[in-house]
C-alpha cells in the first residue's frame, strides 16, 4: 500500500465559532484559536480542519458564503488567519479548511447578479426554471424558492439563503478551481469539500416517487468527471489532503471518489453510521465496518469519526454520557484510532464533553432543526412533542461552546456566548482534564502517540472476530510480523470473552486499556462496563 503523511495523520476539528472567543463579543474566532494552539498540539495531532470562516451573512454558521477571498467579520481578518496558518505550521502541524462548492449565499455577487434577470451573463450560473418538481430540500420542504423579480424558481439543496451553483457551467467551474488555486497558493494544507456529492444534478429534474428520499440530490451523473477535473486542474499540483463529504454512498460506490488510480479525492466521509445509524447497533456497525475495509483497503482511504458539527457528540449518542462517561468516551476513542482509516477528533470529545437538551426551542441555533420544528409545528403537532423528538439529533448538540474551566461560560467569553453553555462544564472542562493523569484527554494523548509509533495502526490489515457478537467487538490489526488485537467491550454490563483458538495460543502484552488493571483467567478475559484493551500478540 502507497504510503502517505495523511494517512498517517489524526485529525481535529476546530469548529471556531464554539472554540474561543478572544475579544469578548460571545463568538469565538481565529485569534481564539491562535490562543489555543498549544493545547491542540500538545495533544498530538497533526491536522487541524477549520469550519468556514470565509465572508458569509452566517444563516448556517458559515456554509453560506457570501465571498470565498474574504474572512467572516466574526472571525477575524485576512491577516489575522494569515497568522493562524503561520502558527500552525510553526507547530509543525498542517491545516486544511472547509470548503462549500455545491452551493453559495443568496447574498454572492455571483448570485445578485444571476437573479437580476434573466439575460445576465451569470443567469444560468445558477439553476432556474419556470415550474417546480416535487424536490425537498435538507432544509425546507421544497427544494425551490420563487423569485419575485425575474418570475422564475431557484434551486437549493439547503435552506432557502444557499442556492445551488450550476456546474454544468464551465464558467462556474473554472472560477472554482480558480479561488482553491489561490488558497491553496496561500500554503493550506489541503480541503474538506462540504456535500461535494450534490454538485451533479439529474437531467431534467424529473418528479421522485418518494420526495421524503431525497437520495436524488447525490451522486448523479456527471459528478466523477467533475471531481477528476477539479483534480487535473487543481489538487495534482499540491502536497495536499482532500476529504469529501458524500451522502447516501455504498461502499462500491463510495470507492469512486477516493481510489487512487481515479484521480478524484483522496478520502471520504461516508454516513452510513452517524445519519443512518441514530442509535447504537452494534451489529451493524460491524457490517459497516467490514463492508466498507473490504472494498476500500488497499484502493482507497476511508474516514473514521462518530461525531462532527453537524452530529450529536458520540459520548451521549453511542455511548453512555452518565455513570459511564470516562470509560465510554475511552472506549469509543480507542476504537475509532484502531479501525482502519484516519481519525477525526471534534472539539471537546479529547474531554468526554457531552451533548445537551435546552428547554426551548428558542435556545436553538440549527437552522435546519428550527426549520423542521416549524414544519411539523404547522402540521398541528403538540410545541413539546417535537421539541423533544428534534432534541437528540440536534445538530446545536455538538455546537456548545468548549468548555475549557469551570469559570463563568465555561472560559469560552467573558460576554454573552451566541449558544448556550452546557450546564455540567463546571465537571467537565479541560483544566479538570489536565489535572488528571487518568482523564479521557491524556488517553487521546496515548492513542495519537501509538499512532504514530506503530505503523500497524495505520497500514495494518484488519480482521473482525466477534462479526455475530452482540456486546464485544475484538478485531486485530496486522502488519508484517506485528499483530494486535483491540477488545472492546461496548455496554453497561460486565462480559467475558474466550478468545479464539487462533488467538489464544499467543502471548498477550498489554499496550493501552481504559481500566487501570486488566482481568483475565488464560483465555478468558473479563470484560468490564465499557471496557476498552488494545493488546500486542507475540
Amino acid at each position: 500500500m502507497k504510503r502517505t503523511w495523511w494517512k498517517e495523520a489524526v485529525v481535529y476539528q476546530v469548529y471556531w465559532r464554539s472554540f474561543y472567543d478572544s475579544n469578548g463579543d460571545g463568538v469565538g474566532d481565529l485569534q481564539g484559536v491562535i490562543e489555543k494552539l498549544d493545547y491542540i498540539q500538545h495533544l498530538g495531532v497533526d491536522v487541524i480542519w477549520l469550519n468556514p470562516c470565509y465572508e458569509s451573512p452566517d444563516k448556517d454558521n458559515g456554509y453560506d458564503i457570501s465571498n470565498y477571498y474574504a474572512i467572516m467579520e466574526k472571525a477575524g481578518t485576512m491577516k489575522t488567519w494569515e497568522t493562524l496558518l503561520d502558527e500552525v505550521h510553526k507547530r509543525d502541524m498542517k491545516l486544511i479548511m472547509d470548503l462549500v462548492v455545491n452551493h453559495t449565499s443568496d447574498q454572492h455577487p455571483w448570485f445578485i447578479e444571476s437573479r437580476s434577470s434573466r439575460d445576465n451573463p451569470k443567469r444560468d450560473w445558477y439553476i432556474w426554471r419556470d415550474k417546480p418538481n416535487n424536490w425537498r430540500s435538507y432544509f425546507t420542504p421544497s427544494a425551490w424558492e420563487y423569485d419575485e423579480l425575474t418570475g422564475q424558481y431557484y434551486f437549493h439543496s439547503f435552506a432557502v439563503e444557499q442556492p445551488d451553483l450550476n456546474w454544468k457551467n464551465p464558467e462556474v467551474r473554472q472560477e472554482i478551481y480558480k479561488m482553491m488555486r489561490f488558497w491553496l497558493d496561500k500554503g493550506i494544507d489541503g480541503f474538506r469539500l462540504d456535500a461535494i456529492a450534490l454538485l451533479a444534478k439529474p437531467e431534467g429534474f424529473p418528479d421522485a416517487a418518494d420526495p421524503n428520499d431525497i437520495r436524488y440530490l447525490t451522486n448523479n451523473p456527471g459528478l466523477h468527471e467533475y471531481l477528476r477535473e477539479m483534480h487535473e486542474q487543481v489538487f495534482q499540483y499540491y502536497d495536499i489532503f482532500t476529504v469529501g463529504e458524500v451522502a447516501f454512498v455504498s461502499p462500491e460506490e463510495g470507492l469512486k471518489y477516493v481510489a487512487e488510480d481515479r484521480r478524484e479525492l483522496n478520502a471520504l466521509f461516508h454516513f452510513e453510521v452517524c445519519d443512518e445509524m441514530p442509535n447504537w447497533e452494534p451489529l451493524r456497525f460491524k457490517n459497516i465496518q467490514r463492508r466498507w475495509y473490504d472494498v476500500l483497503w488497499g484502493k482507497g482511504w476511508n474516514s473514521q469519526f462518530l461525531n462532527n458539527h453537524d452530529h450529536t457528540r458520540q459520548v451521549t449518542r453511542y455511548g453512555n454520557d452518565k455513570e459511564y462517561r470516562v470509560e465510554s468516551a475511552k472506549l469509543l476513542g480507542t476504537m475509532l484510532h484502531t479501525l482502519p482509516g484516519t481519525p477525526y477528533i471534534y472539539q471537546g470529545e479529547e474531554i468526554g464533553m457531552t451533548g445537551v437538551r435546552f428547554p426551548s426551542i428558542d435556545d436553538y441555533n440549527d437552522i435546519a432543526m428550527k426549520n423542521k420544528y416549524e414544519e411539523e409545528i404547522a402540521k398541528g403537532r403538540d410545541p413539546q412533542e417535537v421539541l423533544e423528538s428534534l432534541q437528540p439529533l440536534s445538530r446545536d448538540n455538538s455546537r456548545t461552546p468548549m468548555q475549557w474551566d469551570d469559570s463563568p461560560n465555561a472560559g469560552f467569553t467573558t460576554g454573552t456566548p451566541w449558544i448556550k453553555v452546557n450546564p455540567n462544564y463546571k465537571e467537565i472542562n479541560v483544566k479538570q482534564a489536565l489535572q488528571d493523569q487518568n482523564s479521557v484527554y491524556y488517553y487521546y494523548q496515548k492513542l495519537i502517540q501509538l499512532r504514530k509509533e506503530n505503523p500497524v495502526m495505520v497500514y495494518g490489515t484488519f480482521h473482525d472476530y466477534t462479526e455475530n457478537e452482540p456486546y464485544i467487538y475484538a478485531y486485530t490489526r496486522e502488519l508484517d510480523d506485528v499483530r494486535w488485537l483491540i477488545v472492546l467491550n461496548h455496554c453497561d454490563h460486565a462480559n467475558d470473552y474466550e478468545l479464539p483458538v487462533s488467538l489464544a495460543a499467543y502471548k498477550r502484552e498489554v499496550v493501552l486499556g481504559n481500566y487501570p488493571d486488566i482481568q483475565e483467567n488464560g483465555s478468558v478475559l473479563h470484560m468490564r462496563p465499557h471496557e476498552a484493551r488494545i493488546y500486542r500478540l507475540i
